[in-house]
């Protein structure tokens, strides 16, 4: 009956035209990512054999990224936000573009240079993401009403899901069916069809500034309204944290190679697991959003992802393996929809640019450092023990997160929404 209770109109923001762009653009770009992740981390392994080579991938864009994102974060709240993501694409094109030259005219570079010119590459895309990701978060806020926020989320999340399936497996499987030249060409096809969608987006007015401030007091700001919110920095670090030790999505290139043995079409399997499993999730999530117990909702979807990486480090078959990863895809997306909703009901519109950088520099070390930590890890204990170590601690942190941020666990998005 509870469930009953909750349930709404699970398709109400899809009738917004520019939301439906938004969606359009979302998931395009994210084939395009996940597809290039994919092709790079195979073609990586392929000339280094080392796992410690995957994980200077996730560095090679998250010091960029990082880097650059509480500036970013300041423009996303002072310029034109579709501009900002305009422009970043163009970069991420040239990127593309690029990567897709070296197995061409100019693959003569990577037998020269070896892997660095790909490490460069990617370090790029770090600057480029760093500045798409904030002016993205608060344009989206700006395309529905409040009252659609978990609707929003829910959707947006179910989109990147939905391409974080197809992008692996189309990559996985035209590498390794067809070619790394054409696989990184379809890369920069879908790069710019996410280009067009958000060109057709109207520019949303900026909101009023409370007060003038000068760009270093307003990165301050922004720093300190989240450090000064229980909720959105608990939120914040227990994505941080419990990702950055729990994800083994990183070393899916040696588990597919060494333990599993089933090649670049295997491994695209492998990384679109997680996102099916998401999908499913997330369709369930549209009808009945968790709303009510929210943050109790958030504890233990974290502590099912730690427990089902432990399970698939423990796993010898492949199609064990792709089930126990769609389940902690199912979990990880729970968590992601309601911090996705926090971020979205907790942050003034006037801040949402700087708060949604804070909030990717808590992404971007849980990813991209991340995957540098699993490399290292997997270097030093072995790549079974390091995924099983990055489960336990998951586990040990959503614990202690919930020891300490009572008002993260007692949190009901329900009451939120109405008040």
């Amino acid at each position: 009956m509870g469930l009953l209770k909750n349930k709404t109109d699970a398709f109400a923001v899809l009738k917004i035209k520019e939301f439906r762009l938004f969606l359009s653009a979302r998931f395009v770009l994210t084939m395009a990512i996940q597809m290039q992740s994919i092709i790079v981390g195979w073609q990586i392994y392929e000339l280094t054999k080392d796992p410690l080579s995957l994980g200077l991938i996730g560095l090679s864009e998250a010091i960029p990224f990082l880097f650059m994102s509480f500036f970013s974060g300041h423009i996303a709240d002072t310029f034109d936000r579709r501009k900002i993501i305009l422009l970043s694409l163009l970069v991420y094109f040239l990127c593309a573009f690029s990567l897709f030259l070296f197995t061409t005219n100019l693959s003569f570079i990577l037998l020269v240079y070896g892997t660095l010119p790909v490490y460069i590459i990617i370090s790029i895309t770090g600057f480029a993401r760093a500045f798409i990701y904030p002016a993205q978060t608060a344009l989206m806020a700006q395309l529905v009403p409040k009252s659609l926020y978990t609707n929003s989320s829910t959707w947006n999340s179910t989109t990147w899901h939905i391409a974080a399936v197809m992008g692996p497996a189309v990559g996985g499987l035209i590498y390794g069916f067809v070619g790394i030249t054409q696989a990184y060409f379809l890369v920069t096809i879908l790069v710019v069809l996410g280009f067009v969608f958000f060109l057709n987006i109207q520019s949303k007015k900026l909101p009023p500034k409370t007060i003038e401030e000068s760009i270093f007091e307003s990165i301050k700001s922004g720093i300190k309204f989240v450090f000064s919110n229980q909720v959105l920095l608990g939120a914040m670090s227990l994505d941080m944290f419990a990702v950055l030790f729990g994800g083994a999505v990183a070393m899916l290139p040696v588990f597919a190679s060494e333990v599993l043995r089933v090649g670049p079409q295997g491994l695209g399997f492998l990384r679109a697991a997680p996102a099916a499993g998401a999908v499913i999730m997330a369709l369930f999530l549209a009808y009945y959003p968790p709303l009510k117990n929210t943050g109790v909702k958030l504890f233990v979807s974290v502590a099912g992802f730690g427990l089902s990486m432990i399970f698939f480090a423990l796993s010898k078959n492949f199609y064990l393996s792709l089930v126990l990863l769609a389940i902690g895809g199912m979990f990880d997306n729970i968590s992601v929809i309601i911090r996705h909703t926090i971020l979205q009901i907790y942050t003034p519109d006037h801040m949402r640019g700087r708060v949604a950088a804070v909030n990717s520099v808590f992404i971007g070390s849980s990813n991209e450092i991340g995957s540098f930590e699993s490399g290292v890890a997997a270097k030093i204990l072995g790549l079974i023990p390091s995924v099983i170590f990055g489960g336990s601690m998951t586990l040990m942190i959503s614990g202690m997160t919930a020891k300490f941020s009572p008002n993260l666990r007692k949190m009901n998005l329900h009451d939120k929404i109405n008040n």
